[in-house]
């Protein structure tokens, strides 16, 4: 009800589950997809993974729910957003590795919501930086070993793209990274789209994890160092 009253949102479809979930998105076209982690026969996190490689996809597109809700848009399959109760759900980490655009904990208001979808649609991820601080630390026991992946991959980003990645892994919006690095907004989108672009990444979510896997930002370190 509080998606479907928003002029710019269409729930187009529900599913119990993330098998549910699959059989749905092969008959409707959804740009964004609610995903709950915890479901029978087919978890969030097996579900996110089929759908970001394309398992599943319809033609069209617009906005889909499942634990799934959301359009499509350029051809591209929809958008994954994961719903988590933190201290639950410990596999929230492994859902966003397997291709989710964002998470947000259950306990997020309505205008959270909204916020969320709307942002993931136009091509952005939901990172909020004291949910990913929590996030990260919890689990950075299990990343891997950072250093031997690190220089390789780092060496191809430019001194301000190795710049606009930290403030990213911090949780800054392009907004305020254009603040802070007195540049333009598009500037940033710039920077942002060839940092994906020459490190093989889906979106924004999987530069933070980068970030973070690579020790370019360690655990504790989101916010403002200056």
């Amino acid at each position: 009800m509080v998606l479907d009253a928003q002029p710019d949102i269409e729930v187009i479809g529900e599913a119990g589950d993330g098998v549910q979930a699959l059989e749905r998105l092969r008959t409707v076209s959804a740009d964004v997809v609610l995903m709950d982690v915890r479901m029978p026969r087919m978890d969030g996190i097996e579900a996110t993974r089929r759908i970001t490689a394309g398992a599943g996809r319809a033609g069209g597109g617009r906005a889909g729910a499942g634990s799934a809700d959301g359009g499509s848009a350029g051809g591209e399959g929809p958008k994954v957003i994961i719903l988590t109760t933190f201290d639950l759900d410990e596999y929230a980490f492994a859902a966003i590795k397997a291709g989710a655009a964002g998470f947000l904990l259950k306990d997020a208001g309505p205008p959270q919501l909204i916020e969320a979808i709307r942002a993931v649609h136009s091509g952005d991820a939901v990172v909020a930086p004291s949910t990913t601080r929590r996030l990260l630390d919890r689990f950075a026991v299990h990343l891997p070993d950072a250093e031997r992946r690190a220089s390789g991959a780092l060496a191809t980003l430019t001194g301000r793209e190795g710049e606009v990645l930290r403030l990213v892994a911090r949780g800054m919006s392009n907004a305020e990274i254009a603040a802070r690095l007195h540049v333009s907004e598009a500037t940033v989108k710039t920077h942002m789209g060839r940092i994906l672009m020459k490190l093989n990444l889906r979106d924004r979510v999987q530069a933070v994890v980068f970030a973070y896997e690579t020790g370019l930002v360690k655990t504790g370190q989101i916010g403002d160092d200056e």
